[in-house]
């Protein structure tokens, strides 16, 4: 009577593994860079933020002057933030993109050996995220995007009131509202677009 014999799992090439920890350090680099990049952008809006504000209280010395220069300004510094926010909700893709990339690894190592296992838990990009953290469709309120989008929508509602101000007769009272208003609906137009972007990150999970 033979016993049956068994089936060894087959061990990993060296070529492969090779291959998966190339691959793990490349897409370490990717998130890495994703964050650096993240925070030079942010900062440069928000030096020209502060920039153009700066040189406006300069321009508010001339009030034949003031006005001229607030209506380049104001546009101006509202289409680079939305050029910043677009930009901020790409880096972010790529680097949960780039992280979710690294867990399959991880639970490819952890199952090599199954005394492995307790070094690469699971970790579900829908659920947990990254090392705990957990992404949902309130997240975007946390990001580097929407703290520059609050900034652009607030940019883009005081330029909105003092043009209204200055060009139309519906008042001071009226033209803060309809700046306010535009703030809102461009701050809920940023929202809704990182939600677009990373709802199909989300449902992965």
């Amino acid at each position: 009577m033979t016993n049956e014999s068994q089936v060894e799992p087959v061990a990993p090439s060296p070529a492969l593994l090779a291959a998966l920890g190339t691959e793990h350090f490349a897409l370490q680099s990717a998130a890495s860079s994703t964050i650096g990049e993240s925070g030079g952008r942010a900062s440069i809006y928000l030096a020209a933020v502060s920039g153009g504000l700066v040189a406006i209280g300069f321009a508010g010395q001339a009030p034949g002057l003031l006005l001229a220069f607030a209506s380049t300004v104001f546009p101006t510094l509202f289409a680079l933030g939305w050029f910043t926010v677009v930009r901020l909700v790409d880096t972010s893709v790529v680097n949960a993109v780039a992280l979710a990339r690294i867990q399959r690894i991880r639970a490819y190592y952890a199952s090599l050996d199954p005394s492995a296992a307790p070094f690469f838990p699971p970790d579900s990009l829908g659920s947990q995220g990254s090392l705990g953290v957990r992404y949902r469709r309130g997240s975007v309120l946390f990001t580097t995007a929407t703290m520059v989008a609050v900034v652009n929508s607030v940019v883009g509602g005081s330029g909105a009131a003092m043009m209204l101000s200055a060009f139309t007769r519906i008042g001071v009272l009226g033209s803060v509202l309809a700046g306010v208003g535009f703030g809102l609906v461009a701050l809920g137009a940023s929202l809704r677009y990182q939600i677009r972007r990373f709802s199909p990150l989300l449902n992965r999970g």
